[in-house]
Parts: structure tokens; sequence; C-alpha cells
């Protein structure tokens, strides 16, 4: 049986499991036509299941009206696993330590269609701590998990995303420029990490390392923050390789090799 009749058998009730998956490795939006050069499905079915699996907020057309990425129902499954009580456990023992080192509160984050979401936190027991309790959302372009995740993106899904947004001031230290922004994104993906130099918080500063996939893709991002009162970013800098370990850990539960 040749590969095209082959790839025609798979059971009906796999197709959109599969197109799921390969929507989620390929990590960029995708048009039906590139995610069917592997699944080798006639075209009217491969079209009818992206179609399908839109209707039912597993997939979201994208600005560009060609393309698809993850839809709500798709990141909150994926969110759903990564919150699995056994997984859970583990990360919050990485978060607790890691937090305990630094002694500021510890987070991680999702990048979701327009914001960061916070996943996972562990609170400092300093009295004086900031309020961004789990399921905050914050924006990409003036927090630390923000810049690591937009540091990620190709270059042309970058652009994307600056034409379709209005870099809002936050603060007198928020980047509204794209140029500027574009430079300091360029600096995070050189550097590994970003840094909030209040830029979203008045007196708060943060830093985020990437959390990767098992395809070394940017799946989640780890931070701390701390008011300025106890932390600046040169003192931020020296918990990078805090930072790193923990987040090689937490990389380390995702794959199943802990």
């Amino acid at each position: 049986m040749d590969g095209e009749r082959a790839r025609e058998t798979i059971p009906t009730n796999l197709r959109l499991l599969m197109v799921l998956e390969e929507v989620a490795r390929a990590g960029v939006p995708v048009t039906p036509t590139e995610v069917n050069a592997t699944l080798e499905l006639p075209k009217p079915t491969i079209h009818r299941l992206f179609s399908t699996l839109e209707d039912e907020g597993f997939l979201q057309r994208d600005m560009d009206g060609r393309t698809y990425s993850p839809g709500p129902r798709m990141r909150s499954l994926a969110a759903s696993t990564m919150s699995s009580l056994r997984i859970r456990t583990a990360r919050q023992a990485i978060l607790k330590r890691l937090s305990r080192e630094i002694g500021e509160t510890c987070n991680i984050a999702l990048p979701d269609r327009d914001a960061m979401i916070y996943l996972e936190r562990v609170e400092t027991e300093w009295p004086l701590r900031i309020q961004l309790p789990q399921g905050s959302r914050v924006p990409f372009h003036c927090t630390a998990s923000g810049k690591m995740y937009l540091s990620s993106l190709a270059p042309n899904h970058l652009q994307r995303y600056l034409n379709a947004t209005t870099l809002t001031e936050q603060t007198d230290n928020t980047i509204t420029g794209r140029e500027q922004l574009l430079a300091e994104l360029g600096e995070v993906k050189r550097n590994g990490y970003a840094l909030d130099r209040e830029e979203f918080m008045q007196d708060m500063i943060a830093m985020a390392v990437p959390i990767l996939d098992p395809n070394r893709r940017l799946m989640a991002t780890l931070s701390f923050h701390a008011p300025t009162q106890r932390f600046d970013t040169d003192r931020a800098v020296t918990y990078l390789d805090a930072l790193r370990e923990a987040s090689s850990e937490l990389s380390l539960l995702i794959e199943g090799d802990v």
C-alpha cells in the first residue's frame, strides 16, 4: 500500500488529533496545506478538519486569514496537562526551592494569544509583596516573561504582532517604540534572559528565562519579581544560573524524564 493510500486509511477518530499534533509541533501559525504535507489527506478532508477544529475552538484563524494557531480550548488543554497532580507537585517543589534561594516570588507563565498567563507561583514570605495571582494576564511588551516570549518568535510573526498591537505605556519606563522594542528583544535573544526594569509596574523589577519543550522551543517562562526596595536588576542577574537550573528541571518534567 503506498503512502497516500495509507494516509487515507487513518481512522476518522484520529484525524482531528493528528491535525492538532502537527499544529502543536510546528510551533508557529500554519496553513492546512502545510500541515497536510505531513498527513497527506485528501484536500477537502484537511480543510474540513480545520473548519471543525476552528468551529469548536481548538484552532483559531490568525489575522492574515490564512494561517491557524491553537485556539482557547487547545491552550486550556495544554495548561491542564501541565497542571496534572504529579507534575504540579514536582513543579511546586522546584519553585519553592528557587523562591527560598532568591527570597522573592517565583512564577511560571504561559503565552496566550495576546498576553502571558500566570500558571503557577510561589509567594515570597516578605510582608511587602506584589499581588499577581495565578491566572493573571500581563502584557507581552513590558514584562520580563512577555519579552522572553516575543524574543522567541520568528521575525515575520514578531512583525505581525507589532503591526497589530499598541505598545501601551504602563509606567514611565515602558518601551513604546517599535524599533526600541526590537532592539531590546534582540538583546534578550542573545542573552537568553529578559528583564523588566519597572516597565510594567512602578517600583517592581523582574527577570525571566525560557522553559523549553522537547523540541527546544519556548513552552513557558520561569521568572521572579521583586520590589525595588529589595532588588535591582544588577542583583537579579546574579541569580541567572539558579533560574536556568530550575528551568531545566521544569523542562524535564514535561519530557517525563524525572
